[in-house]
Protein backbone atom coordinates (compact mmCIF):
# COMPACT_ATOMS: atom_id res chain seq x y z
CA UNK A 1 0.00 0.00 0.00
CA UNK A 2 1.48 3.47 -1.21
CA UNK A 3 1.83 6.76 1.05
CA UNK A 4 -0.28 9.74 -0.54
CA UNK A 5 2.46 12.06 0.11
CA UNK A 6 5.41 10.66 1.68
CA UNK A 7 6.54 14.13 2.88
CA UNK A 8 3.64 14.45 5.32
CA UNK A 9 4.39 14.48 8.97
CA UNK A 10 3.00 12.42 11.24
CA UNK A 11 -0.10 13.91 13.17
CA UNK A 12 0.59 16.17 15.93
CA UNK A 13 4.07 17.17 14.65
CA UNK A 14 4.96 19.83 12.84
CA UNK A 15 8.22 22.12 11.47
CA UNK A 16 8.84 25.30 12.60
CA UNK A 17 9.64 27.38 10.08
CA UNK A 18 12.45 30.57 10.02
CA UNK A 19 10.05 32.98 12.19
CA UNK A 20 8.55 31.11 14.59
CA UNK A 21 11.89 29.32 15.22
CA UNK A 22 13.49 32.69 15.85
CA UNK A 23 10.45 33.48 17.72
CA UNK A 24 10.88 30.22 19.94
CA UNK A 25 14.94 30.96 20.49
CA UNK A 26 14.22 34.37 21.94
CA UNK A 27 11.54 33.14 23.96
CA UNK A 28 12.76 30.21 25.34
CA UNK A 29 16.40 32.31 25.97
CA UNK A 30 14.58 35.00 27.77
CA UNK A 31 12.90 32.14 29.77
CA UNK A 32 16.11 30.50 30.41
CA UNK A 33 17.64 34.27 31.56
CA UNK A 34 15.05 34.34 34.14
CA UNK A 35 15.57 31.11 36.10
CA UNK A 36 19.49 31.46 35.87
CA UNK A 37 19.13 34.80 37.25
CA UNK A 38 17.45 33.26 40.01
CA UNK A 39 19.89 31.31 40.64
CA UNK A 40 18.61 27.72 39.14
CA UNK A 41 21.27 25.71 37.62
CA UNK A 42 20.17 24.17 34.27
CA UNK A 43 20.83 20.52 33.57
CA UNK A 44 20.52 18.56 30.64
CA UNK A 45 19.27 15.00 30.86
CA UNK A 46 18.89 12.64 27.98
CA UNK A 47 15.83 11.84 25.84
CA UNK A 48 15.49 8.57 26.41
CA UNK A 49 15.84 6.63 29.47
CA UNK A 50 15.33 2.86 30.55
CA UNK A 51 11.70 2.79 30.88
CA UNK A 52 11.50 1.18 34.25
CA UNK A 53 13.02 4.22 36.09
CA UNK A 54 11.67 6.76 34.15
CA UNK A 55 7.78 5.57 34.55
CA UNK A 56 8.25 4.64 38.08
CA UNK A 57 8.64 8.29 38.83
CA UNK A 58 6.22 9.61 36.18
CA UNK A 59 3.44 7.20 38.47
CA UNK A 60 4.09 9.36 41.36
CA UNK A 61 4.01 12.89 39.52
CA UNK A 62 1.71 12.77 36.44
CA UNK A 63 -1.42 12.11 36.04
CA UNK A 64 -2.07 7.97 35.77
CA UNK A 65 -2.37 7.81 32.07
CA UNK A 66 1.21 9.58 31.64
CA UNK A 67 2.84 6.12 31.10
CA UNK A 68 0.21 4.98 28.68
CA UNK A 69 1.38 8.22 26.71
CA UNK A 70 5.01 7.52 26.63
CA UNK A 71 6.72 6.28 23.65
CA UNK A 72 8.38 3.10 24.30
CA UNK A 73 11.00 0.83 22.21
CA UNK A 74 13.51 -1.82 22.72
CA UNK A 75 17.04 -1.22 23.10
CA UNK A 76 19.26 -2.94 20.76
CA UNK A 77 22.08 -2.55 22.91
CA UNK A 78 20.77 -3.76 26.27
CA UNK A 79 17.42 -5.58 25.23
CA UNK A 80 15.46 -3.18 27.68
CA UNK A 81 12.67 -1.51 27.43
CA UNK A 82 13.39 2.29 26.93
CA UNK A 83 11.00 5.05 27.13
CA UNK A 84 11.08 8.56 25.66
CA UNK A 85 10.40 10.97 28.55
CA UNK A 86 7.09 13.17 28.14
CA UNK A 87 7.87 15.20 30.99
CA UNK A 88 11.33 16.82 32.41
CA UNK A 89 9.92 16.89 36.07
CA UNK A 90 10.71 12.97 36.80
CA UNK A 91 14.10 13.23 35.40
CA UNK A 92 14.86 16.75 37.36
CA UNK A 93 13.83 14.17 40.36
CA UNK A 94 16.19 11.36 39.69
CA UNK A 95 18.89 13.83 38.98
CA UNK A 96 18.16 15.27 42.46
CA UNK A 97 18.04 12.04 44.36
CA UNK A 98 21.32 10.56 42.81
CA UNK A 99 23.71 12.24 41.01
CA UNK A 100 22.95 15.63 43.19
CA UNK A 101 21.76 14.01 46.52
CA UNK A 102 24.97 14.81 48.42
CA UNK A 103 24.56 18.80 47.09
CA UNK A 104 23.44 21.39 49.05
CA UNK A 105 19.97 22.25 50.08
CA UNK A 106 17.57 23.72 48.99
CA UNK A 107 19.06 22.96 45.67
CA UNK A 108 17.48 25.55 42.29
CA UNK A 109 17.64 23.19 39.22
CA UNK A 110 16.26 24.50 35.90
CA UNK A 111 15.59 22.74 32.71
CA UNK A 112 14.28 23.22 28.80
CA UNK A 113 13.84 20.97 25.55
CA UNK A 114 11.39 19.07 24.03
CA UNK A 115 8.81 15.79 25.36
CA UNK A 116 7.14 13.71 23.42
CA UNK A 117 3.76 11.50 23.89
CA UNK A 118 1.95 9.07 21.94
CA UNK A 119 -1.00 11.30 21.73
CA UNK A 120 -2.03 14.71 22.47
CA UNK A 121 -4.92 15.98 24.61
CA UNK A 122 -8.69 16.94 23.49
CA UNK A 123 -8.34 20.47 22.99
CA UNK A 124 -4.38 20.39 21.95
CA UNK A 125 -3.31 17.39 19.28
CA UNK A 126 0.37 17.88 19.14
CA UNK A 127 2.65 15.45 20.04
CA UNK A 128 5.92 17.56 20.32
CA UNK A 129 5.93 20.23 22.86
CA UNK A 130 8.52 22.54 24.17
CA UNK A 131 8.36 22.51 28.35
CA UNK A 132 11.04 24.66 30.41
CA UNK A 133 10.43 24.97 34.17
CA UNK A 134 12.49 25.53 37.36
CA UNK A 135 12.25 22.89 40.62
CA UNK A 136 13.14 24.06 43.92
CA UNK A 137 14.12 21.19 45.52
CA UNK A 138 14.61 20.55 49.59
CA UNK A 139 12.06 22.88 50.35
CA UNK A 140 8.02 23.20 50.24
CA UNK A 141 7.35 25.76 52.15
CA UNK A 142 5.13 29.39 52.11
CA UNK A 143 8.15 31.34 51.00
CA UNK A 144 9.80 28.75 48.47
CA UNK A 145 6.45 28.53 46.78
CA UNK A 146 6.35 32.68 46.72
CA UNK A 147 9.59 32.39 44.95
CA UNK A 148 8.47 29.52 42.53
CA UNK A 149 5.46 31.40 41.52
CA UNK A 150 7.29 34.96 41.14
CA UNK A 151 9.75 33.58 38.94
CA UNK A 152 7.44 32.29 36.46
CA UNK A 153 5.11 35.29 35.78
CA UNK A 154 8.52 37.28 34.98
CA UNK A 155 9.61 34.47 33.18
CA UNK A 156 6.38 34.76 31.35
CA UNK A 157 6.80 37.90 31.14
CA UNK A 158 10.53 38.56 29.98
CA UNK A 159 8.97 35.94 27.25
CA UNK A 160 6.66 38.55 26.20
CA UNK A 161 3.57 37.51 27.43
CA UNK A 162 0.81 40.16 28.30
CA UNK A 163 -2.07 40.14 31.37
CA UNK A 164 -0.71 37.05 33.17
CA UNK A 165 -2.72 35.13 35.23
CA UNK A 166 -2.43 32.65 38.15
CA UNK A 167 -5.38 30.71 39.28
CA UNK A 168 -4.62 28.58 42.92
CA UNK A 169 -5.62 25.73 43.68
CA UNK A 170 -5.41 23.00 47.21
CA UNK A 171 -4.78 19.58 45.76
CA UNK A 172 -5.43 18.14 49.11
CA UNK A 173 -8.48 19.93 50.36
CA UNK A 174 -10.64 16.92 50.23
CA UNK A 175 -8.19 14.54 52.13
CA UNK A 176 -7.81 17.58 54.71
CA UNK A 177 -11.25 18.42 55.65
CA UNK A 178 -12.61 14.90 54.93
CA UNK A 179 -10.57 13.60 57.86
CA UNK A 180 -12.39 15.73 60.56
CA UNK A 181 -14.13 18.76 59.46
CA UNK A 182 -16.34 17.04 56.73
CA UNK A 183 -15.74 13.70 57.55
CA UNK A 184 -16.23 11.11 54.90
CA UNK A 185 -16.20 7.16 55.00
CA UNK A 186 -13.03 5.99 52.44
CA UNK A 187 -15.34 5.15 50.11
CA UNK A 188 -16.86 8.35 49.38
CA UNK A 189 -13.33 10.49 49.03
CA UNK A 190 -13.20 9.68 45.64
CA UNK A 191 -16.82 10.05 45.00
CA UNK A 192 -16.51 13.30 46.42
CA UNK A 193 -13.16 14.66 44.65
CA UNK A 194 -14.88 13.49 41.53
CA UNK A 195 -18.32 15.59 41.63
CA UNK A 196 -15.87 18.54 42.59
CA UNK A 197 -14.04 17.98 39.49
CA UNK A 198 -17.01 17.99 37.45
CA UNK A 199 -18.49 20.85 39.89
CA UNK A 200 -21.33 19.00 39.93
CA UNK A 201 -23.41 20.26 42.89
CA UNK A 202 -26.44 17.23 42.74
CA UNK A 203 -23.83 15.11 42.27
CA UNK A 204 -21.88 15.85 45.13
CA UNK A 205 -25.20 15.81 47.52
CA UNK A 206 -26.10 12.46 46.27
CA UNK A 207 -22.35 11.39 46.68
CA UNK A 208 -22.96 12.11 49.99
CA UNK A 209 -20.87 15.65 50.09
CA UNK A 210 -23.49 18.01 51.08
CA UNK A 211 -20.69 19.83 52.92
CA UNK A 212 -18.64 20.36 50.64
CA UNK A 213 -21.07 22.18 48.00
CA UNK A 214 -19.98 25.56 48.89
CA UNK A 215 -16.53 24.84 47.75
CA UNK A 216 -17.67 24.92 44.16
CA UNK A 217 -18.77 28.86 44.88
CA UNK A 218 -15.57 30.09 46.37
CA UNK A 219 -14.11 30.62 43.12
CA UNK A 220 -13.06 33.29 41.16
CA UNK A 221 -10.91 36.39 41.34
CA UNK A 222 -8.56 35.66 44.30
CA UNK A 223 -9.78 38.41 47.06
CA UNK A 224 -13.24 37.62 46.72
CA UNK A 225 -12.87 33.44 46.66
CA UNK A 226 -10.72 33.36 49.68
CA UNK A 227 -13.20 34.86 51.90
CA UNK A 228 -15.57 32.83 50.54
CA UNK A 229 -12.83 29.83 51.55
CA UNK A 230 -12.24 31.38 54.74
CA UNK A 231 -16.28 31.57 55.75
CA UNK A 232 -16.33 27.85 54.82
CA UNK A 233 -13.66 26.41 56.82
CA UNK A 234 -14.66 24.59 59.64
CA UNK A 235 -13.14 24.64 62.79
CA UNK A 236 -10.06 26.53 61.49
CA UNK A 237 -8.81 23.24 59.36
CA UNK A 238 -7.36 24.98 56.55
CA UNK A 239 -6.44 28.23 58.24
CA UNK A 240 -2.47 27.84 57.78
CA UNK A 241 -3.39 27.28 53.81
CA UNK A 242 -5.79 30.05 53.87
CA UNK A 243 -2.99 31.85 55.27
CA UNK A 244 -0.01 30.89 53.03
CA UNK A 245 -2.11 31.60 49.64
CA UNK A 246 -2.62 35.38 51.49
CA UNK A 247 1.15 35.76 51.58
CA UNK A 248 1.77 34.19 48.09
CA UNK A 249 -0.41 36.83 46.69
CA UNK A 250 0.78 39.62 48.90
CA UNK A 251 3.96 38.95 48.45
CA UNK A 252 3.55 39.32 44.32
CA UNK A 253 2.43 42.69 44.53
CA UNK A 254 -0.10 43.11 41.97
CA UNK A 255 2.26 40.83 39.24
CA UNK A 256 -0.15 38.81 37.79
CA UNK A 257 -4.17 39.09 38.31
CA UNK A 258 -4.89 36.33 40.68
CA UNK A 259 -7.98 33.92 40.79
CA UNK A 260 -8.60 30.89 43.49
CA UNK A 261 -10.52 27.46 42.32
CA UNK A 262 -10.14 25.32 45.96
CA UNK A 263 -11.34 22.36 44.63
CA UNK A 264 -9.32 22.07 40.99
CA UNK A 265 -7.51 18.68 40.58
CA UNK A 266 -7.26 18.60 36.93
CA UNK A 267 -3.30 18.10 36.48
CA UNK A 268 -2.78 18.17 40.24
CA UNK A 269 -3.66 14.72 41.12
CA UNK A 270 -0.14 14.47 42.78
CA UNK A 271 0.65 17.67 43.92
CA UNK A 272 0.44 18.48 47.79
CA UNK A 273 -0.34 21.33 49.44
CA UNK A 274 -0.36 24.04 46.58
CA UNK A 275 -0.52 24.07 43.07
CA UNK A 276 -0.91 26.89 40.55
CA UNK A 277 -2.04 27.26 36.93
CA UNK A 278 -0.70 30.17 34.09
CA UNK A 279 -2.52 31.96 31.81
CA UNK A 280 -1.97 34.68 29.44
CA UNK A 281 -3.94 37.05 27.31
CA UNK A 282 -4.01 35.91 23.61
CA UNK A 283 -2.67 32.30 24.33
CA UNK A 284 -5.27 30.04 24.33
CA UNK A 285 -5.12 26.91 27.40
CA UNK A 286 -2.78 27.15 30.04
CA UNK A 287 1.07 28.39 29.43
CA UNK A 288 1.96 26.37 32.76
CA UNK A 289 1.58 24.31 36.18
CA UNK A 290 3.37 24.69 39.16
CA UNK A 291 2.89 23.59 42.57
CA UNK A 292 4.43 21.45 46.03
CA UNK A 293 5.24 18.11 45.55
CA UNK A 294 7.71 14.87 46.05
CA UNK A 295 10.59 14.14 43.38
CA UNK A 296 9.60 10.57 43.91
CA UNK A 297 6.12 10.45 44.03
CA UNK A 298 3.42 10.81 46.50
CA UNK A 299 4.18 9.91 50.23
CA UNK A 300 8.09 9.29 48.94
CA UNK A 301 11.69 11.65 47.85
CA UNK A 302 12.03 14.88 49.39
CA UNK A 303 9.93 17.70 49.38
CA UNK A 304 9.94 19.94 45.96
CA UNK A 305 8.36 23.13 44.99
CA UNK A 306 8.40 23.81 41.07
CA UNK A 307 6.63 24.98 38.02
CA UNK A 308 6.66 23.40 33.98
CA UNK A 309 5.82 26.24 31.27
CA UNK A 310 4.41 24.93 27.86
CA UNK A 311 5.30 28.03 25.77
CA UNK A 312 4.19 27.09 22.24
CA UNK A 313 1.25 29.28 22.26
CA UNK A 314 3.33 32.02 23.48
CA UNK A 315 5.71 31.93 20.79
CA UNK A 316 2.83 31.45 17.95
CA UNK A 317 1.86 35.14 19.44
CA UNK A 318 4.74 36.22 19.51
CA UNK A 319 5.80 35.17 15.91
CA UNK A 320 2.44 36.44 15.11
CA UNK A 321 2.96 39.71 16.25
CA UNK A 322 6.82 40.68 15.27
CA UNK A 323 8.61 41.57 11.99
CA UNK A 324 11.34 39.97 10.38
CA UNK A 325 14.89 41.01 11.28
CA UNK A 326 16.76 43.84 8.87
CA UNK A 327 18.99 42.35 6.94
CA UNK A 328 21.80 43.55 4.47
CA UNK A 329 22.36 42.67 0.90
CA UNK A 330 26.01 42.17 0.10
CA UNK A 331 26.39 42.60 -3.56
CA UNK A 332 29.42 40.13 -5.58
CA UNK A 333 32.56 41.91 -4.76
CA UNK A 334 31.92 43.51 -1.26
CA UNK A 335 34.50 44.61 1.10
CA UNK A 336 34.68 41.61 3.80
CA UNK A 337 36.03 43.74 6.59
CA UNK A 338 32.87 46.13 5.96
CA UNK A 339 30.58 43.21 6.05
CA UNK A 340 32.66 41.83 9.34
CA UNK A 341 32.06 45.36 11.10
CA UNK A 342 28.30 45.72 10.04
CA UNK A 343 27.89 42.03 12.17
CA UNK A 344 30.01 42.86 14.80
CA UNK A 345 27.51 45.98 15.94
CA UNK A 346 23.99 43.36 15.14
CA UNK A 347 23.41 43.62 11.34
CA UNK A 348 22.19 40.07 9.70
CA UNK A 349 24.10 40.05 6.17
CA UNK A 350 22.89 38.05 3.22
CA UNK A 351 25.57 37.63 0.76
CA UNK A 352 24.96 37.64 -3.07
CA UNK A 353 26.34 34.66 -4.82
CA UNK A 354 25.63 35.27 -8.36
CA UNK A 355 24.74 38.19 -10.04
CA UNK A 356 21.33 37.26 -10.36
CA UNK A 357 20.59 37.39 -6.68
CA UNK A 358 19.11 40.90 -5.68
CA UNK A 359 18.45 42.28 -2.72
CA UNK A 360 14.73 42.16 -2.80
CA UNK A 361 14.20 38.66 -3.83
CA UNK A 362 16.04 37.70 -0.68
CA UNK A 363 13.78 39.69 1.53
CA UNK A 364 16.62 42.19 2.56
CA UNK A 365 15.61 45.47 4.08
CA UNK A 366 19.56 47.06 3.40
CA UNK A 367 21.45 46.94 0.48
CA UNK A 368 25.70 47.71 1.23
CA UNK A 369 26.19 51.12 -0.44
CA UNK A 370 30.54 51.94 -0.22
CA UNK A 371 30.63 51.19 3.90
CA UNK A 372 27.28 51.80 5.21
CA UNK A 373 24.01 50.20 4.63
CA UNK A 374 21.05 51.81 2.65
CA UNK A 375 17.37 51.35 3.45
CA UNK A 376 15.75 49.71 0.52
Amino acid sequence: MSEPNSDLLPEGLEDRLPREAAATTRVMRAIQDVMHGHGYDRVLPPMIEFERSLAARMDGINPPDSRRRMFRFVDPASLRMMGLRSDHTPQIGRIAGTRLAAAARPLRLCYAGQVLTIKGDALDPARERLQCGAELIGTDNVVAACEVVAVAIEALQAAGAQGVSVDFTLPDLVDTLAEKAFPLEPQQIEAVRRELDTKDAGGLVDAGGEAYVPLLYATGDFETAIEKLAAIDAGGVLAGRIAALREIAAALGGAARLTLDPSERHGFEYQSWLGFTLYADGVRGTLGRGGTYRIAGSGKGEVATGFSLYPDGLIAQVADAERGADSVFLPLGHDRDVAARLRSIGWRTVAALSEADSAEALGCTHLLAGSEPKKL
